[in-house]
C-alpha cells in the first residue's frame, strides 16, 4: 500500500463517520443553516427588500420569501455585474458559474467564497465514504481523470466566469494534482474533438484508476479509446476500479458503458449543480442518494403534484414524507 491511500484511510473513517453522525440530525442542521442564511442576509439588498430582519422561524421564512425562477432573479444579478456589493449575499461573488437550460438562456449563478467549500468538499466526501465502506483506497495511488469543461474563466462584470466543472478544476486539492489528468493545457482545449484526441493521448498509457464525468462524455472517451486500442477500457486500464457520475440521468448510458469497460464496476452517482452540490451517493449497498443536509444549503420540498402550480405547498426537511 503507498503512502497516500495509506493515510487516505484513516481520514476517509473520519469523514464518513462524521456523515453518518449528520443523518441522524439532519432535521436540526437545516434550522440551523436557516437561520445562519437568514441573518446573513438581513444585510443585504435582498433581505432589507424582503425584511428578513422579522424572520426568525421557516413558517415566517416562507411568507417573506417567494419562489423566484432566474428570470426575477436576474435584476440582481445584473446588480452584481456593475459592481454592486452586497446584492444577495455579503460582498460579491468570487465567480459566476455560466449555465443554460431550459429556459432564460445563458444564467449566472452567484458562487461566494462562503459557498466554495460546498462543491469542493461534497466531491471529496463522495470519495471517503466509498473509501471508507468498500476498504477500496489504492486508487487514490493511481492516475485520475475528470472530465470537464475548460478552466479557463472569462471575466463578467471583473468576477471570474465558467462552467462549473471548469471553476471546480481550480480547486482540485494539491494532494491530488499529481494524479490528475489531463494536463491544464489539454483541458483549455475549447473544440471537444480535438480535446479529445488530446485526451485518449494522454492516457491511454497511464495508470487510471477512476474515471468521473458526465456518462455522454465518459462514453466518448471509452469509444475513442476502444477505436484507438482495439480492447475493452478493462485491458486498457486493468487498475480502473471507480467511475463517478452525475449531471444526467445515468440509465440510458449505463448498459452501454458497461459495455465498454468489460466488466461491472463500482460507482459513485453524484449530484452537483451550479446552485450547490445538491446529494451523493454513500454507500454501494443501497440505492439512492444523500441529501447534504449540513453543508450551507437550506433546502425546500414542493409535492410532485403541485410542481406546476403557482403556489404550491412548501415543505421543510422534517415535513417531508418519502
Amino acid at each position: 500500500m503507498k503512502i497516500k491511500s495509506f493515510l487516505a484511510k484513516p481520514f476517509a473513517s473520519y469523514i464518513y463517520k462524521g456523515i453518518r453522525k449528520d443523518t441522524l440530525t439532519a432535521a436540526e442542521d437545516q434550522e440551523n443553516i436557516l437561520r445562519q442564511l437568514v441573518k446573513t442576509g438581513r444585510n443585504t439588498e435582498y433581505g432589507r427588500e424582503r425584511w428578513l430582519i422579522n424572520v426568525n422561524s421557516y413558517q415566517e421564512f416562507r411568507q417573506a420569501i417567494p419562489l423566484m425562477d432566474y428570470e426575477q432573479m436576474r435584476p440582481y444579478i445584473q446588480k452584481i455585474k456593475e459592481g454592486k456589493h452586497n446584492v444577495l449575499w455579503k460582498g460579491r461573488p468570487i465567480y459566476f458559474a455560466k449555465t443554460s437550460g431550459t429556459t432564460s438562456g445563458i444564467k449566472y449563478i452567484p458562487i461566494t467564497k462562503d459557498s466554495i467549500p460546498n462543491h469542493i468538499n461534497t466531491a471529496r466526501n463522495a470519495l471517503l465514504c466509498y473509501m471508507a465502506e468498500t476498504g477500496n483506497a489504492k486508487f487514490s495511488d493511481g492516475k485520475m481523470i475528470f472530465l470537464s469543461g475548460s478552466p479557463e474563466l472569462e471575466r463578467v462584470g471583473d468576477i471570474p466566469t465558467g462552467r462549473l466543472s471548469g471553476i471546480v478544476n481550480h480547486h482540485v486539492p494539491s494532494y491530488l494534482r499529481k494524479n490528475q489528468l489531463p494536463t491544464y493545457t489539454t483541458n483549455c482545449i475549447e473544440d471537444w474533438e480535438t480535446k479529445l484526441d488530446k485526451i485518449v493521448e494522454e492516457t491511454i498509457n497511464q495508470d487510471m484508476t477512476l474515471i468521473s464525468g458526465i456518462p455522454p462524455w465518459m462514453q466518448m472517451y471509452f469509444d475513442r479509446l476502444i477505436e484507438v486500442s482495439g480492447k475493452k477500457v478493462k485491458d486498457i486500464f486493468p487498475n480502473f476500479s471507480v467511475m463517478v457520475y452525475g449531471g444526467v440521468n445515468f440509465e440510458p448510458y449505463k448498459a452501454r458503458l458497461l459495455d465498454s469497460i468489460g466488466h461491472k464496476i463500482d460507482s459513485i452517482e453524484t449530484f452537483p449543480a451550479s446552485e450547490g452540490f445538491m446529494a451523493f451517493q454513500d454507500s454501494q449497498q443501497e440505492e439512492g442518494l444523500l441529501l447534504n443536509t449540513n453543508s450551507g444549503i437550506f433546502f425546500e420540498f414542493i409535492p410532485t403534484a403541485e410542481i406546476f402550480n403557482e403556489d404550491p405547498t412548501r415543505l421543510q426537511l422534517n415535513d417531508v414524507k418519502p
